[in-house]
């Protein structure tokens, strides 16, 4: 006989349900307004629901931090989806301080699962330094080098009958997919395999900012999942599983090509001093299948594919040569200066050690990555109660000075990268101006910049630092030099027609053309 479930019973499922939703959206106020980041001032947030996420994202050039930061002082709290505070700080010791404790402070839930989504299940930075290290991107520089004389002699033919105008956002992006795959990347007439044209969608369609409805599921505390991905995740998750599928399929492949490479030169397998390789997938196999290479810190085929195809810099090196080459067509001056600089040097493919010592061309570098870094803020997500140190005390909205900040478990720390890079306060008055002399006689408060590399954090810093940020300050100089020898740039439209804008990377828009999606025109003449 089937029961038979009364109305007293429905009310009591309903009760306990109800309660369990307010108990939970109970708590999440208390921790929200609760929370000890309230002593700090901010702006009003516009919304209730989102926050200032819209106006952050909405902003063009990245600029809303920076009047934050002028007009709340060197410390403030915005607000995140249902008003969620996160805290904003440019005080270097209390930025190194989350950067040294990367597992106190990993990424927020919600960007870890989107990651993990598009990139796969991944593994510690640290077991990938062997491919990594100074002998084996000086093996690669070749290959760099190589790759952009390819370009360079498709714009020598673009431009045989004169002055150019080229999109060098798409063109450079093709030419950094350098994982010893033929992508047909940089051929002329536009052949494409569905790997070339899974990368133009995947890093066109992640969105800028996570997601409302997982914030939602935790504040409500009911684990729904959306059936279908939204309109602009889906575009990015098939192209993802492109890339998974041919990408495992050309692991197999070259782990194959190693061992048959070994075999014929008579080894007993590979080993570290193997380590050489004509790309950057290929030394990752041979780090992955080294003998003398401790078994638990190997990786797994899937973290080699997420690793060497998604996360080795890709999108940010193209992005910040963009940048470069936008930077110098605005800076006639120094762009002869740098070209006087590069052909100096004999040869059209210089050694690595040849590339790092051009003084000049590392300043070029040093500044774009400083005025026009890729990557414009991260967020972290403490794991439980702490203190930030911090290098000065600081007046709280109430007046009271404190010497360290309190932060709660599920608290939020922005790493404001580029408001750090345009801090007056630490470049001077003209830390909007795109000057590689700056880089002769750096200031001094620039050092306490917790950064891996050029008292920056391009590249972050702390145990989670990008450990391939060699391999692609290689890959960034070898572009400039053999672009900026063979070519002079110009802007190829009015330079207010240009507009930033910030996804997972800042990359250029024309105002005038926002249909046509990212790209920096310039005119090209053959030097």
């Amino acid at each position: 006989m089937t029961p038979i479930i009364t109305s007293p019973q429905v009310s009591a499922v309903l009760f306990v349900c109800v309660a369990h939703v307010l108990w939970r959206i109970c708590r999440f106020l208390a921790r929200v307004f609760g929370t000890p980041l309230r002593v700090l001032p901010g702006p009003p947030a516009p919304s209730w629901i989102y926050g200032h996420m819209k106006q952050i994202v909405s902003e063009e050039n990245a600029a809303l931090p920076d009047k934050w930061f002028e007009k709340y002082g060197k410390h403030f709290v915005d607000r995140e989806f249902f008003m969620t505070p996160r805290l904003w700080t440019l005080d270097p010791r209390a930025i190194h301080h989350v950067l040294a404790h990367p597992y106190e402070y990993p990424r927020p839930e919600g960007k870890r699962k989107v990651h993990l989504k598009i990139v796969g299940r991944g593994e510690e930075h640290r077991l990938q330094n062997p491919a990594f290290g100074p002998a084996q991107i000086r093996d690669l520089a070749e290959i760099f080098i190589r790759k952009s004389i390819e370009l360079r002699d498709i714009w020598i033919m673009a431009t045989k009958d004169g002055v150019t105008r080229v999109n060098v956002n798409k063109d450079l992006s093709r030419m950094t997919r350098r994982f010893g795959y033929d992508f047909h990347a940089l051929d002329p007439l536009e052949k494409h395999n569905e790997l070339s044209i899974a990368f133009r969608h995947l890093f066109s369609n992640v969105p800028p900012v996570s997601s409302i409805l997982p914030m939602l599921r935790d504040l409500i505390g009911i684990p729904f999942h959306p059936q279908q991905p939204s309109k602009r995740m889906a575009p990015a998750l098939r192209a993802a599983g492109v890339l998974r599928r041919v990408s495992k399929d050309i692991v197999v492949d070259r782990k194959a090509e190693v061992m048959r490479e070994a075999s014929r030169k008579h080894l007993d397998g590979v080993e570290r001093k193997d380590l050489q390789g004509r790309d950057l997938l290929t030394l990752l196999i041979k780090a992955n299948m080294a003998k003398d290479f401790p078994e638990s810190q190997k990786l797994s085929d899937d973290a080699v594919v997420g690793r060497a195809f998604l996360l080795a810099g890709h999108e940010t090196t193209s992005t910040a040569t963009t940048w470069a080459l936008y930077a110098l067509s605005q800076k006639h001056d120094v762009q002869q200066k740098l070209r006087d600089e590069l052909l100096s040097v004999s040869v059209d493919n210089p050694t690595m050690d040849e590339l790092m010592e051009l003084p000049y061309l590392d300043n070029v570098v040093r500044e774009t990555l400083r005025l026009h870094s890729p990557i414009t803020m991260l967020v972290r997500e403490t794991q439980h109660d702490d203190v930030l140190p911090l290098s000065q005390p600081f007046t709280d909205r109430f007046g009271n000075m404190h010497n360290e900040i309190q932060i709660a478990k599920g608290d939020k720390v922005v790493l404001p990268i580029l408001a750090f890079h345009r801090s007056k306060e630490i470049w001077g008055e003209d830390a909007l101006e795109f000057k590689p002399e700056r880089w002769n006689n750096p200031p001094e408060a620039s050092s306490a910049i917790p950064g891996v590399w050029g008292h920056l954090l391009t590249f972050l810093g702390g145990p989670r630092a990008c450990i391939g940020y060699r391999f692609s300050l290689v890959e960034i100089k070898a572009l400039l030099f053999t672009l900026v020898r063979a070519f002079e740039f110009e802007l190829g439209v009015p330079p207010e027609d240009i507009c930033i804008r910030t996804g997972p990377v800042q990359r250029p828009l024309v105002r005038s053309a926002p249909e046509q999606g990212f790209q920096l025109p310039l005119l090209i003449a053959q030097v």
